[in-house]
């Protein structure tokens, strides 16, 4: 190791011009009277430079003011209130964050009248928290250890929460207002005949190609723009020869200039159609939209673009994107979208109910369908638009619902904050069963509600979620490094305006519990949630954990009525409550007790360490005492259909 030694770090003890108490020696440093020790280059920095930032390695960087009317800590939203003891102005987001423990938790905060311009006030050390663009965690909520934790609270607030209520979707025969307007733009429209027949030959190009094993390696030879795009080029290549034999006329014309720029438009329209799908359906393309959504992120950059000479990039065809380009935006706010986009429910409804509602929904589409044609939306095209909000509601059918099951199964059989018996209590402790938190029967009852909450808010934005997690993925000015992060190489990459929804979220979460337990941190960009892609394949699962508990529970009741079965039940668990209330209570321990890491510093109670923690149950589901009445039910596995 090379030691390099400045002339001016030691000086000689015998100077006369200078006192010897001091002087920066080694006599002095050993001395008694430390605080007379002055570094000589802290003499030189402040004589010589007086104005300067003097800022070292280990100081902050210069405090800036935040703009007028924007939020002093996140700085890119608008002041929405000011807090009094800080004399600092934020948005309700921010506040809340910055605020919920510790002495802040007093502060009080008012409105900023609207219209009011807001003073520039300087944010001390908390306006650092984003540098460069890029949103950094606060250090207020990375805190896992249960000292952190807030008391709870046994009666929650009651106060009217205004962005909940925005959330919230209309009912039939009530006015639909603005709700599918705003929701429509994240709503992806629906692939027709046509375009499904692209879609395959797509998804048997990517099955076939090793791009991101030729791309995202640590190796030598060519460099990494000219790999990217040799491989994107052989794509289209595979692409030009499938459609050639799926559609002669169609591949003829794509092989009469030879060249990939002209038929750059097909390209794009053939890349849309498969990022369009993946949305409309999180559990397709499991294996070929991470090639794809790469091979796309890769073209974004400006010297792979210059060489490609076209962009593979093309925005998402959206209900709104259609109708509003047709100027038929009008339909969605028409009250007959609530029976047009309405799911039919069979489950405990007489067979005419059901063929009556069924009719009703067919009337109302056609009638949409006659009402909002236009030179160039036929009825087909609006039919179109109705089925892929339609296929919306599905999807919060099936991902947003078990969570809104489990947590009526929570408040059902189990009391807020006095458990019955022992069987009943949900507290843990921390290295029992390999939990990693320590919370007794109420603070456990708050924290599974709560992330419970969580998740269902979510996946009720999911779509939204998705939508910012792709501009983020391809964003030109927002590059990624590849990094081994303990799971092989990944391509970690900040995700801003994902990161800035999911504190949206967190906050209107923790608005609709009244209380928060644990940790607020958000990974994003990190070791554990490399980039927003992994993000989403994350919480795109929840359902995969959730639908399966639901369906058994469900079935149990029904698994009673045979005889033999009945007695199993009753012999080892005692009755057919008490068997669902040790599954509930068992998931409700150890699907949120902050283990499953795979050291000690990572899951825990932070936001994706809650579910981390459920995944780790569902591999434990097989050394259950009650793993047989999932079998009998039905069960193959959190990854079978359901």
């Amino acid at each position: 190791m090379v030691i390099h030694t400045s002339s001016a770090s030691i000086e000689p003890t015998s100077q006369p011009d200078e006192s010897p108490s001091g002087n920066f020696t080694l006599e002095n440093i050993l001395g008694t009277n430390h605080e007379a020790v002055e570094h000589p280059r802290l003499k030189e920095k402040d004589s010589g430079d007086a104005t300067g930032s003097g800022e070292g390695w280990d100081e902050e960087s210069a405090v800036r003011p935040a703009a007028d009317g924007f939020c002093v800590e996140c700085e890119d939203q608008p002041a929405q209130v000011v807090c009094d003891t800080c004399a600092d102005n934020y948005c309700e987001v921010c506040f809340a964050a910055q605020h919920r423990k510790g002495s802040r938790k007093t502060h009080v905060a008012k409105p900023i009248p609207s219209g009011a311009t807001s003073k520039s006030v300087q944010n001390g050390v908390a306006g650092d928290a984003k540098k460069n663009g890029e949103e950094q965690e606060d250090d207020v909520d990375m805190g896992d250890s249960d000292e952190e934790l807030d008391r709870i609270s046994v009666e929650a607030s009651k106060a009217p929460v205004s962005v909940q209520i925005l959330g919230a979707q209309p009912t039939i025969g009530s006015k639909v207002g603005e709700w599918f307007v705003d929701r429509s733009k994240y709503i992806p429209l629906r692939l027709t005949y046509g375009e499904r027949k692209y879609l395959r030959l797509l998804d048997a190009a990517l099955q076939v190609s090793e791009y991101t094993d030729k791309i995202d390696t640590l190796g030598y030879g060519l460099s990494k723009p000219k790999r990217i795009v040799h491989q994107i080029r052989e794509l289209c290549a595979i692409l030009s020869g499938l459609v050639l034999a799926a559609d002669y006329k169609q591949g003829q014309e794509l092989f009469t200039d030879r060249d990939f720029q002209s038929n750059a438009d097909f390209y794009q329209t053939i890349f849309e159609l498969g990022r369009r799908h993946k949305i409309m359906n999180p559990d397709k393309m499991r294996t070929t939209y991470g090639k794809l959504i790469y091979l796309l992120q890769d073209s974004q950059s400006p010297d792979v673009t210059d060489m490609l000479s076209f962009s593979c990039v093309k925005p998402i065809i959206t209900v709104y994107t259609i109708l509003e380009e047709n100027d038929a935006l009008d339909m969605l706010r028409d009250d007959l979208i609530m029976v047009a986009t309405q799911e039919i429910y069979s489950e405990g409804r007489s067979t005419r109910e059901v063929q009556r509602d069924i009719k009703n929904k067919e009337r109302a589409i056609e009638t949409l369908a006659s009402k909002y044609q236009r030179s160039g939306l036929n009825q087909e095209q609006v039919r179109q638009c109705i089925y892929s909000i339609g296929d919306n509601h599905a999807f919060l059918r099936t991902n947003r619902d078990p969570c809104e099951k489990m947590i009526t199964y929570l408040k059902q059989h189990f009391h807020p904050t006095q458990p019955k018996d022992n069987k009943s209590s949900l507290a843990i402790r921390s290295g029992k069963q390999g939990a990693r938190l320590s919370h007794d029967h109420a603070k456990q009852y708050a924290y599974v509600l709560q992330s419970l909450t969580l998740w269902r808010e979510i996946l009720h934005d999911m779509f939204r979620l998705w939508s910012l997690a792709e501009q983020d993925l391809l964003a030109e000015n927002v590059p990624y490094r590849l990094r081994d992060t303990g799971q092989g190489l990944n391509r970690v990459q900040a995700a801003p305006k994902t990161f800035r929804m999911m504190h949206t979220i967190l906050h209107r979460a923790q608005q609709s519990v009244g209380t928060w337990i644990g940790s607020s941190a958000i990974h994003m960009g990190d070791h554990n949630v490399p980039n927003a892609l992994m993000f989403i394949d994350k919480y795109s699962q929840i359902y995969r954990i959730l639908l399966p508990i639901c369906n058994t529970l469900s079935q149990i009741p029904s698994l009673a009525e045979k005889p033999a079965l009945r007695s199993y039940i009753e012999d080892d668990f005692g009755s057919i409550d008490n068997c669902m209330r040790e599954i509930l209570c068992d998931f409700f321990q150890h699907g949120f007790d902050g283990s499953g890491a795979d050291n000690f510093f990572d899951a825990g109670s932070c936001i994706d360490g809650r579910l981390t923690s459920a995944w780790n149950w569902c591999a434990q589901l097989e050394k259950k005492r009650y793993f047989p009445v999932f079998l009998l039910t039905g069960f193959v596995g959190f990854d079978g259909d359901w």
